[in-house]
């Protein structure tokens, strides 16, 4: 992963920040507290800093690399010039007014992603998503949105969709419940263009679907939908990520990912393999032509 603002996105930058200042302090065998002390903040504050869930001020990681002894300038300057590139808005920083806060985290994530595997029950995955598609998408629940803003929440998630067609594209493996592409959202003409959509973009070589049918029965995802996502920086563990009404769930333990990555991989086991999937898509657009 480079380190530019531009490829790596703010998100990841402050992840791979935190981990180095962790690093040093533990290496000095200086304590949180102590390093709050030093830069005029708690213990807390420290632990976010080197979490990456905070931004950084130029003058605290100054201090604190100081109090790590870090006496090397190229190194320093390196790591002082990571934390201004770490506090540049990503992207999705001019939409805003139609992204909540808590949902700009993953889109630093997703931005960084080396591959990201999800499940979906009710929707399409919001990569594969048609304008058509997310605008009817976007609406639903919103009562009476103005039209300047459904377009922007469909140009965002349409912005999105460059790591699937950028030079060094994301690869994404999406498990798609049966349920998801048989219910019309946005009406069959809009359903059978993004089933076309699906066909089409199955056939690029970061892109795997996969169609979890009603013939499964009931499978290991019991819990809903979800997405995991590795990345190709050390720094960067692996997170699962869970959206939920009015937030979001970014789990990095490793009792959390081993459970989750069990359950992807038994997904993956149970649904008809990939090479299945253009047929099985074919046969669903059939039945809303008919």
């Amino acid at each position: 992963m480079t380190e530019s603002g531009a490829q790596s996105g703010p998100t990841a930058l402050r992840i791979i920040l935190g981990g180095h200042l962790r690093r040093m302090r533990d290496a000095a065998g200086i304590s949180r507290s102590d390093a709050g002390w030093e830069i005029r903040s708690s213990e807390s504050k420290v632990s976010r800093m080197e979490l990456g869930r905070v931004g950084f001020k130029e003058r605290d990681v100054r201090d604190l690399l100081t109090l790590y002894g870090l006496d090397d300038s190229e190194e320093r300057e390196r790591l002082l010039a990571l934390a201004r590139e770490a506090n540049n808005p990503g992207w999705w920083h001019r939409y805003g007014d139609v992204l909540p806060n808590w949902f700009q985290s993953y889109l630093g994530l997703e931005s960084v992603a080396a591959l990201i595997r999800s499940y979906e029950l009710q929707f399409v995955p919001g990569l594969l998503q048609t304008p058509d598609y997310v605008r009817a998408v976007v609406q639903l629940g919103r009562g009476l949105t103005s039209a300047e803003e459904i377009e922007r929440r469909v140009n965002l998630r349409i912005s999105r969709q460059e790591v699937l067609t950028r030079p060094a594209p994301v690869r994404l493996w999406a498990v798609i419940d049966e349920a998801a592409l048989r219910r019309p959202i946005g009406g069959a003409k809009t359903i059978m263009m993004q089933i076309d959509h699906l066909i089409e973009m199955s056939q690029l070589p970061n892109v795997t679907i996969q169609v979890m049918g009603f013939a499964a029965g009931g499978h290991a995802a019991t819990g809903g939908a979800y997405s995991i996502l590795r990345f190709p920086d050390a720094d960067l563990a692996d997170v699962v990520y869970i959206e939920h009404l009015t937030s979001a769930l970014y789990l990095d333990k490793l009792e959390d990912l081993d459970q989750y990555t069990a359950t992807m991989e038994a997904l993956c086991v149970a649904a008809p393999p990939p090479n299945k999937t253009r047929d099985i898509l074919a046969d669903i657009r059939r039945d809303f032509d008919a």
